[in-house]
């Protein structure tokens, strides 16, 4: 192993917010005797978007300051201090390097447009001796062994997904030491609460589907429990398109969205409990998953801007609406449809829906209420706790007829709530009529 250098090696966290199996955290531990991590509240994505929402609401943003919190904990125990700033990182990532006398800058690498103008506006701030070092680190198949021309990736998901099973290796958990104590400094700065985003506090929804707090602790926890202590993920593929109570699927995905848990530690942990108890459709599925939240990214490698374009991929022209009346009714559950009513209302009063709900309130927006797609899709940006860009947009796309989806199907939602929801009990549980 190469000597460490005297200088420090700053992390610079983006939605990569764990200790466990972060590749920024590895090279600067292995590179740096000396290490700092930063982490920012950055103010533009509490902004108001051109369609009315604010980008991130309350649940994501609660979500959020408890993963912060967390990660803050788990980098003391390396001995490396986090420090946080509700400030846009252009703003301080260069005195930040001036003061602790930094030569590099480790972070994760992202491409899409708001998050590389970031880095563009870092990179012209800094001193030519600063090294910026960018890693992809928020896949299962790394882009590396996948493919040195991203405008070969297949736009048939089975395609992609035949290939890289047969071909490509799933790499190992990036594992490290942790520091001397002589790393940790002096940190004066303060996580931001809920009013310092301007916010007001607010209490868990008590039906909520999903009552876990953000953070890798969390997620590490939901793991073990999902997976080994109750073997519920043996029978994830019979259960998965549930709609009522914490089990029904996983709920990984608001942890994997900001990176408080790496799809390879799944993907290796159902690997280790296939081995120890069996594997079946149901374990193979929740890879199959992760394989399909690739997929997305890798489009979205592929496809750039176009992935936010009303025509989508495709380049299709069809007609959208945007009435405003119609729209809201949509977000608070006022539609002619119960299925759709239940679910938008769940969102509303806890920031999380289920899959099957998303994929009909989605294609109802598009295809019944003939709504711009892009709203629906800021929307849910806006309010999912597991709001990640490329699934997101990847998904909206699909449903709306201009995405990955050749057939262009549209979802009845009256037979999809006949058959998910035989009984009524998720419809009764969001849409109870109380007298007072």
């Amino acid at each position: 192993m190469q000597e460490k250098q005297n200088t420090t090696g700053l992390i610079w966290f983006r939605n990569n917010l764990r200790t466990t199996d972060n590749i920024s955290l590895k090279k600067a531990i292995d590179h740096h005797k000396k290490v700092i991590a930063v982490y920012f509240f950055d103010p533009k994505y509490f902004t108001v978007d051109e369609f009315g929402f604010q980008k991130t609401a309350k649940f994501r943003a609660q979500f959020l300051i408890d993963t912060i919190s967390n990660l803050k904990e788990n980098l003391a125990k390396l001995n490396i201090t986090l420090l946080t700033y509700f400030d846009a990182p252009e703003n301080k990532i260069y005195s930040l390097c001036d003061e602790f006398s930094v030569d590099t800058i480790y972070t994760q690498k992202e491409w899409t447009k708001e998050e590389v103008d970031t880095t563009t506006n870092i990179k012209n701030s800094l001193k030519s001796d600063v090294k910026f070092i960018e890693d992809f680190d928020q896949f299962l198949y790394h882009p590396d062994t996948v493919s040195n021309n991203f405008s070969n990736i297949p736009d048939v998901f089975t395609q992609f997904r035949k290939k890289l099973e047969k071909y490509v290796r799933i790499k190992e958990i990036a594992t490290f030491p942790k520091l001397p104590e002589t790393n940790i400094f002096n940190n004066t700065t303060k996580i931001p609460t809920l009013k310092d985003l301007g916010f007001s506090d607010f209490e868990m929804h008590p039906k909520t589907a999903f009552p876990f707090l953000g953070g890798e602790t969390a997620a590490l926890k939901r793991l073990n429990y999902y997976l080994f202590q109750s073997n519920k993920v043996s029978f994830y593929k019979k259960t998965r398109n549930g709609l009522v109570g914490t089990d029904y699927s996983t709920k990984f995905s608001p942890w994997l969205a900001n990176g408080s848990l790496s799809a390879k530690i799944i993907y290796h942990q159902v690997k280790n409990y296939e081995a120890e108890f069996g594997k079946n459709q149901s374990t193979y599925w929740v890879i199959f998953e992760l394989i399909w939240r690739d997929y997305f990214k890798f489009i979205s490698l592929k496809y750039n801007a176009k992935i936010f374009k009303i025509g989508g991929i495709l380049n299709r022209n069809y007609h959208w609406n945007t009435d405003k009346n119609i729209i809201q009714n949509w977000i608070n559950g006022e539609t002619k449809d119960d299925f759709v009513n239940a679910n938008m209302i769940e969102l509303q009063q806890t920031g999380w829906m289920s899959n099957r709900g998303r994929q009909n309130v989605a294609s109802y927006f598009a295809k019944e209420l003939l709504q711009d797609w892009r709203i629906g899709a800021a929307y849910f940006e806006s309010m999912l706790l597991d709001y990640d860009v490329h699934s997101n947009y990847g998904n909206w796309m699909y449903v709306a007829g201009v995405g990955n989806d050749p057939r262009d199907r549209k979802f009845n939602t009256q037979l999809q709530a006949e058959r998910y929801d035989t009984n009524y009990k998720f419809r009764n549980l969001w849409l109870e009529k109380t007298l007072f």
